[in-house]
This record gives C-alpha cells, sequence and structure tokens, in this order.
C-alpha cells in the first residue's frame, strides 16, 4: 500500500512539470531569441492607450530592456526622471527609426 502512494504521488508531481513547464518558457525572457525587428538597448516608440475604448493614442519613447517570446520589456522615463520597466505586446511598439523617415 505505501508503494502504491509513493507511485501516485510520484505520477502526480509528474503530471504537474509536464503541464506547468510551457507555461515556464513564456514567462522567462528568452535572450537567445530575438524579434527580427527588435533588439535589447534599442530605441522604440510605445503606442500606449490610457483606456482600451480610448481613440487617443500617445507616441511614448522608450528602450527595450528584455525580449520574451510573446512582449517585450521597455524602460519608459517617467515626469519626474524616474524610469518604469512595463511588458508591452509587439502590436504596441514602433521602431523608433520608422519616425524619421
Amino acid at each position: 500500500m505505501k508503494v502504491f502512494r509513493i507511485v501516485v504521488v510520484a505520477l502526480v508531481l509528474l503530471f504537474n512539470l509536464v503541464i506547468i513547464q510551457p507555461s515556464l518558457a513564456d514567462d522567462q525572457p528568452l535572450s537567445s531569441i530575438s524579434h527580427p525587428s527588435y533588439a535589447v538597448g534599442q530605441k522604440v516608440v510605445w503606442l500606449y492607450k490610457a483606456r482600451a475604448d480610448s481613440n487617443d493614442i500617445q507616441r511614448i519613447p522608450a528602450e527595450v530592456v528584455k525580449i520574451g517570446s510573446k512582449k517585450l520589456q521597455i524602460k519608459v522615463r517617467k515626469n519626474d526622471n524616474e524610469f518604469v520597466n512595463r511588458w508591452v505586446n509587439l502590436d504596441k511598439l514602433e521602431n523608433s527609426h520608422q519616425i524619421k523617415e
């Protein structure tokens, strides 16, 4: 009976590890995987909307800090000259060189 309990606990732990593995891969910044149009340290423009139903889009200058599989972490300067990091979807960013052209 004791061996049966150990086997059941081991199977449950193994099952949980298999389920949680893909979510661990998405949360970790993947510096080895680079998005074709973004690199760490690159200047970008964040297309920020205060609310989802708002029509006003603010163009905020930022810098790429980390590259994830689905999002980028950017560094944004606040009004009091402090920096804040935010995770942003790729469709909310523009390359800063696109604006100059």
